[in-house]
């Protein structure tokens, strides 16, 4: 009888774990499916009249927050290509949308919308179009443009200097980089005339280190007779890169001349960024790793990580027991990425056999 009852003990306890692990798996799966990328406080307006039609400006919301992300996930060239994807397929992607807030003002219609797209389907659109996405990271950077007149001998750097004037006159919702100017210091200024004739080597550290900021863009526009030479030193995270221009010479008098060329010169610096944070979704890296599950908390921050890290394309539990879930994972990269991914947000694993260990 003891026997009896040690075993019933047994069995009761048993199905009480196997029980903590099943609600484990359907309160924290909910989230294994892939992020989605998020456009918020999308604008628009329209004349209210007769003919007015809710819907339509919605869709029209749909376009323009589709058309935003793809500006700050694929390259310019990469772009193009995607300007007529039909509206129903623009839908097709979107996983949920919110009026944020409407509005009449005048006989205007005022609508915000919030618009999230399913990460998955859009990196599967791009894949079946050969165009590598990017990890659409913002990154504040310090920019410098300085005007070397070499005809005379001059250099402008701050309010003389109309790059510098109107450089964020026209910022865009999509743009990742995030540009601060340096505020204008005599000393600053007087270091750079004093190194006018060395400015492609010139160290510009000095005068970065003050604003606290690793990542910067130093423009220097060599003005001749007849062309300009754009010297572009781009540093980011400890990544250094010279890039030489020519280009005609800019009419400096001229607003409309300088805001077109600001805008070309920063598309170019887009993409330059997304080159360095490229996904290649052509690469679909499986990986199995076991996660003890006897701590729900940690279970559902390990899976909020999880589809918060875009390179992972989707992940799920794949098997699970009283002590462990067994996790599927799909991973756009080398396995080497997805431990220094997952070091970066402080999680370990033990590579040894086939099925990975979460420490």
């Amino acid at each position: 009888m003891k026997y009896i009852f040690q075993n019933f003990k047994l069995r009761k306890l048993y199905i009480f774990f196997l029980f903590l692990a099943v609600l484990n798996v359907f309160f924290s799966t909910g989230i294994s499916f892939a992020k989605t990328f998020s456009i918020n406080d999308l604008e628009l307006s329209t004349p209210f009249k007769i003919n007015f039609n809710k819907n339509k400006i919605i869709d029209e919301g749909f376009v323009q927050a589709f058309n935003q992300l793809m500006l700050s996930t694929v390259q310019s060239k990469d772009y193009q290509r995607l300007k007529k994807i039909p509206l129903n397929q623009i839908k097709s992607m979107i996983e949920t949308f919110s009026i944020k807030e409407e509005k009449f003002v005048n006989e205007i219609y005022y609508i915000k919308l919030n618009v999230s797209f399913n990460k998955k389907i859009v990196f599967d659109l791009l894949e079946k179009k050969n165009i590598f996405p990017s990890l659409p990271v913002k990154k504040d950077i310090i920019f410098m443009p300085i005007v070397v007149d070499q005809n005379e001998s001059q250099i402008k750097m701050f309010s003389d200097n109309i790059i510098y004037n109107q450089w964020n006159s026209n910022t865009k919702q999509f743009e990742l980089l995030n540009y601060i100017l340096l505020t204008e210091d005599l000393e600053d200024l007087n270091l750079i005339k004093k190194n006018i004739e060395n400015l492609e080597n010139f160290e510009f550290r000095e005068i970065v280190k003050k604003y606290n900021l690793e990542n910067y863009i130093i423009s220097i526009f060599f003005i001749g007779s007849d062309q300009t030479r754009l010297l572009n030193k781009i540093s980011f995270d400890d990544k250094k890169t010279l890039k030489n221009t020519l280009i005609k010479n800019i009419d400096f008098n001229s607003n409309s001349e300088i805001d077109n060329f600001i805008e070309n010169l920063k598309i170019n610096f887009e993409d330059y960024w997304k080159s360095q944070n490229e996904i290649n979704t052509s690469v679909k890296l499986p990986l199995t790793i076991s996660v003890e599950n006897s701590n729900n908390i940690k279970i559902n921050q390990l899976e909020e990580k999880l589809s918060n890290i875009d390179l992972i394309y989707n992940f799920h539990i794949y098997k699970f027991d009283n002590k462990n879930n067994i996790y599927k994972i799909i991973f756009n990269g080398t396995p080497g990425k997805f431990i220094e991914v997952m070091k970066n947000n402080n999680y370990e694993f033990e590579t040894v056999n086939k099925i990975w260990v979460m420490k």
